[in-house]
């Protein structure tokens, strides 16, 4: 019998390598990207064509490397990282395996450019296929430039799964905010297609969030700082009145290499417990430092999984230092803290106190009696005032369903004096509508019946292109990570049939120069944001068409809310229109938006 074991060709074991590191364009972004950081660069660029599928080129003034070296990089498990095994246990370097550049060589067709400073040429190798094309001197500035042409030119069933240009576009953006975030002292661009995506400056962690995230985060941010012997956390989170319905701002780095640890997200959530409601994510940006002997790196392809030789440990001090950051700077109290006994002390000092601040003694008249004439005061306090309090009819603003009422004849307004009806309609807890109907009882609730209304209403103004628009009399400005103005992008002509006026001022930043009608008094900017969120999950989470996507998100964030007063008028309106729907018995959610009571079942 013939033996039918048998070595793969170093051409197949690098494909076999690629596909379990190089998964799409962003994988060789990120390797790329990463070398350059262990070569020392202050500065990276990285240029991409559609969406990394066609070019993908990484600039840095590293050190550069040698001809020998040059070549050499191509080879499986060639490094400089690590000689012995007791060296994967001190590693701090991004990439260590050599088995990124052999991979990608394998399934494209890569040109690299490299000179040390000390050199006074650099040289030059073209590699397709794992195969050596070119080798040559050319003249260049120090560092390394790595072009990496046609991804998967060779392997069409891989190329043919990857996804659109935006979709593959958004995990580029996602890899370069990876490595960006946690190495702010080093300069760093993102071109796109011609266009600069991002322009980020040497600076600290803040300014690098800002830069990557947008201006608003520039007070949105408590800073977290916590030092021991075995484990050091700094970095930044998110306040909780901005916490999001997605995971997308949820950032750990353990030696500022980027990570997933769903137990030690479990520490944050745990922290933010009571202040951010159940649907909602905290945002985070964290660097834990630990002994490199303390981790394991090395269990998975992408390096983005660890295991801590006491994890538990870990999780204690993260949670801490979360919890201290909430209380020092979010004014929220601070059980488990020694510190927030100082918080006193601290503040009097810098304020030149030479005393603690002490509780204000208010003196109280044990005499005064509320009910009685001769001691109300607050009585002459109106008077001198000209404020009268008085019993008003409650309206609201109510412009958002109903705009300005001038279609009510003169006829119809009741003097004061004259005693009104009896109503047809009445709100309970301001949040439900009740009236009566042949069988008996007749509840609605408020905010799914306008939801309903407003979902049916968008819908038809997408596809009449017919939204009425409001112009903004201060255009307001809407700054976006590159992610989100991609969708944003996605979406214009639908938000313009709404009657939205975008314009886009840069790659991540749009003027917002009309809203809706329906939106009268609602802050543009905040909406804005709110439809990016929840449009994300349900086009995550649900798979539904956009233009659905867009109208069951403009609706639920436009339709009146539980708890909001409304006049009879008003009460009526809302009915006529919730049974004019084509479905006026299911909220665009899925919940009943009104139940019937029979009369009969309960008084027999």
């Amino acid at each position: 019998m013939l033996d039918i074991i048998k070595l793969l060709p170093d051409s197949v074991a690098n494909q076999i390598a690629a596909g379990e590191v190089i998964q799409r364009p962003a994988s060789a972004v990120k390797e790329l990207m990463e070398n350059a950081l262990d070569a020392g660069a202050t500065q990276i660029d990285l240029v991409v064509k559609d969406a990394g599928k066609a070019m993908i080129m990484v600039v840095d003034n590293g050190c550069g490397m040698s001809e020998t070296d040059a070549r050499l990089c191509f080879e499986r498990h060639a490094t400089s990282k690590i000689s012995k095994a007791e060296d994967l246990f001190a590693i701090r370097t991004m990439g260590f395996r050599g088995e990124a550049l052999a991979s990608i060589a394998a399934i494209a067709q890569v040109e690299l450019k490299t000179r040390r400073r000390e050199d006074e040429v650099g040289v030059k190798i073209v590699n397709e296929g794992s195969v050596v094309k070119e080798q040559s001197l050319v003249p260049m500035q120090p560092g390394t430039s790595f072009t990496v042409k046609n991804l998967f030119f060779n392997v069409p069933a891989r190329r043919n799964f990857l996804k659109s240009a935006q979709a593959e576009m958004r995990h580029i953006v996602e890899e370069f905010t990876r490595v960006t975030l946690m190495n702010p002292e080093i300069g760093f661009t993102l071109t796109s297609d011609g266009k600069e995506v991002y322009h980020l400056y040497p600076g600290n962690l803040k300014q690098r969030i800002v830069g990557l995230f947008g201006s608003a985060y520039e007070e949105r941010l408590l800073p977290v700082r916590q030092e021991t012997d075995r484990v050091s956390i700094e970095g930044y989170i998110v306040k909780a009145e901005y916490a999001k319905k997605t995971r997308g701002e949820q950032y750990f780095f353990v030696n500022k290499r980027f990570i997933k640890h769903a137990y030690l997200h479990h520490a944050i959530e745990n922290a933010f417990m009571e202040m951010v409601p159940q649907d909602c994510f905290p945002g985070y940006f964290l660097n834990i430092e630990v002994d490199p002997a303390d981790i394991d790196i090395n269990i998975h392809p992408t390096k983005t999984e660890v295991n801590f030789l006491d994890v538990k440990l870990v999780y204690a001090i993260l949670h801490a230092a979360v919890r201290k950051a909430i209380g020092q700077h979010n004014l929220s109290p601070m059980i488990d803290f020694d510190e927030s006994a100082e918080l006193n002390n601290d503040f009097s000092t810098a304020m030149g106190m030479s005393q603690p601040l002490a509780i204000p003694n208010i003196p109280l008249d044990p005499n005064f009696n509320p009910f009685h004439k001769e001691s109300t005061p607050r009585e002459s306090h109106w008077e001198g005032s000209g404020y009268q309090p008085q019993n008003r009819e409650p309206t609201g603003d109510w412009r958002l369903l109903y705009g300005e009422r001038t279609d009510l004849p003169a006829e119809d307004v009741v003097p004061t004096e004259v005693a009104k009806p009896v109503c047809q309609y009445l709100q309970v807890n301001q949040s439900y509508i009740v009236t009566t109907v042949k069988s008996g009882l007749l509840v609605i609730d408020q905010h799914l019946a306008h939801a309903r209304v407003l979902f049916e209403k968008f819908q038809k103004e997408m596809e009449n292109h017919n939204g009425m628009s409001q112009q903004e009399l201060f255009p307001q400005a809407l700054t976006l990570n590159a992610n989100d103005a991609s969708l944003l992008k996605e979406m214009l002509p639908e938000l313009e049939n709404l009657g939205f006026v975008l314009e886009q001022a840069n790659p991540t930043t749009f003027m917002i120069n009309g809203t809706p009608s329906d939106a009268t008094g609602c802050d543009a900017v905040a909406l804005l944001e709110k439809i990016l969120d929840n449009y994300k999950i349900n086009r995550t989470d649900l798979q539904i068409d956009r233009k659905l996507n867009l109208a069951k998100t403009m609706a639920a964030q436009l339709s009146i809310k539980p708890m909001t007063k409304l006049s009879e008028i008003e009460m009526q309106k809302l009915v006529d229109q919730l049974f004019a729907c084509n479905v006026a018995e299911i909220a665009p959610n899925g919940k009943k938006i009104y139940v019937i009571i029979n009369m009969e079942d309960y008084f027999q």
